[in-house]
């Protein structure tokens, strides 16, 4: 006689609590605001840096001084821009809430579920880049988050990191101090500008593949900015320093090149590329028909270095000036980068904009 299958519950009980425990965890990692993406992490300098140098000492790699943050709501907060950053401009057209620095006490619990800000002024891809000035270089910048944040959102959402974070979006805006803070001030360049790029992106290329290993799966890379026209370096020149861009042209060639051929490293990885110089280049070359007055002069004071002087005078203008102070851009000049990650059709100018990105 044939054994009837047992149907005591005990038998039920690993696998229903199994089936459950997934479904609650995915439910509770999938987005609820409406928005594709839960939040978003932020990697780099002081592109996108919004406090986390407000510790160290000096004022070279801070901004948490006036005039910065002039036109911030709460005033100056250490992000290098009259007021919002490039980070914080996509973040608002992404629905999300600004997202708070890594460095800020506060940051536990609920605030860092729509994602923490890593991002130190000063700092680059290569680990020697700003290394004298103390801040906190993209390597040291991964390793917070993997030891610091990763485990804290773990717990709080109640999901492993390959079910989380592909519902976040990796901002990763690096490279431009390797080339302002490293590339320029080398005596002798032992590297072509070629050769610098392509070590560079290897050394970018396995930074990112540490986030995908993690469960990192959007990324938004912001290609180096056109620093040859950064107002510290053209005041006495009036122009452009033509071999600086070049040389940060080669490093968006090297990055296209590494995410057409994610597939042997990061097979499940989605990027968005912003084509940076090129688009401000456009804004400095243009500046007139888009409504600015002055594409090659700091709005504020500007010290030696190329940042804001302490309590310094500011334009009155700041939304027609292209440049905050040496090194950075304003709000609006921002806004309009910002607008052209999410939106830009123009290849030339991003490579899968964050629209469909998004949408993927």
């Amino acid at each position: 006689m044939p054994r009837t299958p047992s149907t005591n519950p005990i038998h039920l009980l690993i696998p229903l609590s199994f089936f459950v425990f997934a479904s609650s965890c995915n439910n509770n990692a999938t987005p609820t605001n409406g928005n594709s993406l839960r939040g978003m992490f932020v990697f780099g300098s002081s592109i996108v840096d919004n406090g986390n140098n407000n510790q160290l000492f000096g004022d070279f790699t801070k901004a948490n001084f006036m005039p910065y943050g002039i036109d911030f709501p709460s005033g100056p907060t250490g992000r290098f821009s009259n007021g919002k950053n490039v980070a914080d401009l996509i973040a608002n057209r992404l629905n999300l809430p600004l997202i708070p620095p890594f460095f800020d006490l506060r940051n536990k619990g609920d605030s860092m579920v729509n994602g923490v800000n890593f991002a130190s002024g000063g700092s680059g891809i290569q680990d020697e880049t700003g290394a004298l000035l103390g801040v906190t270089s993209l390597n040291k910048q991964i390793k917070k988050f993997k030891d610091d944040i990763l485990p804290q959102l773990e717990s709080q959402i109640g999901c492993k990191a390959q079910i989380i974070l592909p519902h976040y979006l990796f901002l990763v805006g690096a490279g431009n101090n390797d080339y302002s803070l490293y590339y320029l001030l080398q005596q002798t360049h032992i590297l072509s500008p070629l050769e610098f790029a392509a070590k560079l992106v290897t050394r970018f290329s396995a930074q990112l593949k540490q986030l995908y290993d993690m469960g990192a799966r959007k990324f938004l890379l912001l290609s180096a900015y056109p620093v040859g026209c950064n107002p510290v370096l053209t005041k006495e020149r009036k122009d452009c320093v033509k071999e600086l861009n070049e040389a940060v042209h080669f490093f968006y060639q090297q990055l296209m090149i590494m995410v057409k051929h994610k597939d042997q490293k990061m097979p499940e990885a989605q990027f968005s590329v912003v084509n940076s110089a090129k688009i401000i280049q456009d804004i400095i070359k243009n500046a007139k028909a888009i409504g600015f007055t002055n594409a090659d002069c700091a709005c504020c004071e500007m010290s030696k270095l190329g940042s804001c002087i302490k309590g310094g005078k500011t334009c009155p203008n700041r939304d027609k000036y292209v440049y905050f102070d040496g090194l950075h851009l304003t709000e609006a000049a921002s806004a309009i980068l910002a607008t052209k990650a999410c939106n830009s059709t123009d290849h030339h100018e991003v490579f899968v904009n964050l629209q469909k990105l998004t949408q993927v």
